[in-house]
């Protein structure tokens, strides 16, 4: 009845932030409408791509829509995968030890196939292109969004676990009611540099052309690649400020209301932070409709848990009552197993096979000076790596400190930071190499500097949100102690927001893994300058067509990420969730 009467009186109370929500609610029904006739238009031969400027804002929606489709795959994936990962002791090992692989392949490598598969299977449309795109910026986005929400839930307090058992919350309660609240803070932030890892790819995955083939689309990546080739300046300062403007909005609009709104998921008992104020957060606050939605859903999920709990109780009933009829129980269970059994032993056939095939290929095709050639490069490209993880580090940790320990430098800061990261990295490296060529620096060296420029922000967003969720409790008692600022740093802020600090150097590695195959292969005014280093051997081998050669080095990347994961990695994370985590 409550219901009932709030529709009755809702037309009495509305104000201005429902009719801001019915305006954008029609503004992103006409979004949806230029999108779908984007999806669904036929695949031309060669896509002809506008740098008059009247062309940048529908551009900019297209490139805008394919992020956030992307986005809402990689948070689809990330709690599938991370609670999968986080709940099952059987296949963490593997998931995780797959998740370091794929974060660190390059899509690249693939990404011709990619977009002639997707082409094939929609010959007459532009859905398989669209398609290609999406999955190529997920691919830049869901790695790390994966690792901080399998983190954050691995660094839940144990007496929130037992609180939550002792109230008999089914799984999926427990996830919405413990779980995705615990984790919101570092899931959010990790989300805008998700966000911006996945613009890495915007000019790849919307100017991309094969085999004398156009596969571009319109947006601002292909924008920016067709204006750069025409070396029309106006036009190149178009695509800059348009995606800085689609970046601002994002800030304002997604981002800055998140992580306003994520403070009050802040494990602590006192608070002196001032929170932050966010338009779109006031209209979400304000609006009747939405509250009225709000209630609505709320009420609908208390009736369901009643029902819930009704079901739970006659389900107990009729085990204590039918305990003699627990042999079909038993039968069904073991025929499950007996699947899952069949199902695995199908799936590690296939993989064995493979791994078969694979090595009669690399036996044949690749000599053993190849397998030194590539041993050596792939050591080089790692020094790079942790190079460039540990340079990031140095300027990183204490910016991202001040950001996120502070609310006003987060609220100037936190959006520039986001505006620098979500440029894509491999639109500067052109003006880098100029600098190199006239100071005389060598690629081998300067290649490090390149993969810090798209991989320093995965430890700066990480930092800022493990900073952001410290207790400020625990700050206050360190303050009432009078300590100096350097027992600060080292008893709570870098003990605090370690484990932070050991997911954004394992993601950022991954980040710089994936980079190398664009920072040790730099074409320059028609001069190719190339590194010693596997990124720069993939490369050489795509283009020359020695697919032998290219898969022995994929094959050898994989395991150098799987070894220094074990070696490295697992034992600095491992070491952060048993001493550093407030999870006891």
């Amino acid at each position: 009845m409550s219901f009932v009467r709030d529709v009755l009186s809702f037309p009495r109370r509305i104000g201005y932030a429902d009719v801001v929500v019915f305006g954008a609610l029609g503004g992103v029904l006409y979004w949806l409408v230029l999108i779908s006739r984007e999806w669904t238009s036929g695949l031309q031969p060669q896509n002809i791509i506008h740098i008059e400027f009247r062309y940048l804002p529908l551009y900019t929606l297209y490139s805008l829509s394919r992020g956030l489709g992307a986005y809402i795959i990689s948070l689809l994936f990330t709690i599938a995968y991370g609670y999968t990962m986080a709940h099952s002791k059987r296949a963490e090992k593997l998931m995780l030890s797959l998740l370091d692989i794929f974060q660190s392949v390059p899509i690249v490598a693939f990404l011709p196939e990619l977009v002639l598969v997707f082409v094939y299977l929609f010959p007459h449309s532009n859905i398989g292109l669209e398609s290609a795109s999406v999955i190529t910026i997920f691919t830049g986005q869901v790695w790390n969004m994966t690792f901080a929400f399998y983190h954050s839930l691995k660094a839940i307090p144990t007496d929130l676990r037992d609180a939550s058992e002792s109230y008999h919350l089914s799984k999926g309660e427990t996830l919405w009611r413990l779980e995705l609240p615990a984790s919101a803070i570092p899931l959010i932030w990790n989300s805008m540099m998700s966000m911006a890892g996945g613009w890495f790819f915007l000019s790849l995955s919307e100017a991309f052309t094969y085999g004398g083939r156009d596969f571009r689309l319109p947006g601002i990546g292909s924008y920016m690649s067709v204006a750069v080739d025409k070396g029309n300046v106006p036009a190149m300062i178009g695509a800059v400020v348009a995606m800085g403007l689609m970046i601002i909005f994002l800030d304002r609009v997604l981002w800055r209301p998140l992580v306003i709104w994520s403070t009050k998921f802040r494990v602590e008992e006192l608070s002196s932070e001032v929170e932050g104020k966010s338009f779109v957060l006031d209209i979400v606050q304000k609006s009747e409709v939405l509250q009225l939605l709000n209630r609505s859903f709320e009420q609908r999920r208390r009736r369901r848990q009643e029902r819930r709990s009704v079901q739970e109780f006659a389900n107990m009933r009729d085990e204590l009552l039918h305990e003699a009829f627990d042999a079909p129980v038993a039968v069904e269970s073991q025929f499950r197993k007996v699947l899952g059994v069949g199902l695995m032993t199908m799936v590690f056939g296939a993989l064995a096979y493979g791994i078969f095939r694979l090595a009669i290929v690399f036996s044949t095709e690749v000599s053993g000076p190849d397998w030194i050639t590539i041993l050596g490069d792939s050591l080089l490209t790692l020094v790079r790596v942790l190079a460039a993880v540990i340079l990031g580090a140095v300027w990183t940790i204490p910016l991202g400190v001040v950001i996120g320990m502070n609310p006003r430098y987060s609220r100037k800061l936190q959006p520039v930071a986001q505006f620098l990261s979500s440029f894509p990295a491999p639109m500067f490296f052109p003006l880098f190499i100029f600098l190199f060529v006239h100071w005389g620096i060598s690629i081998e060296y300067g290649s490090i500097f390149l993969m810090l420029l798209g991989t320093q922000w995965y430890m700066l967003f990480n930092v800022m949100a493990g900073a952001s969720s410290v207790p400020t409790d625990l700050q206050e008692m360190f303050h009432s102690y009078n300590l100096p600022r350097k027992e600060w740093w080292l008893k709570l802020i870098l003990p605090a927001i370690f484990p932070s600090i050991v997911t954004g150097a394992i993601t950022a590695a991954g980040g710089a893994w994936n980079a190398s195959i664009v920072a040790e292969f730099v074409a320059y005014n028609q001069k190719t300058y190339a590194a010693h280093g596997i990124g720069a051997y993939l490369t050489a081998a795509y283009q020359s067509g020695q697919y032998a050669l290219l898969g022995a080095g994929i094959f050898t990347l994989c395991l150098m990420v799987v070894l220094l994961n074990k070696f490295v990695w697992r034992r600095l994370f491992n070491l952060a969730q048993d001493r550093y985590a407030l999870n006891v």
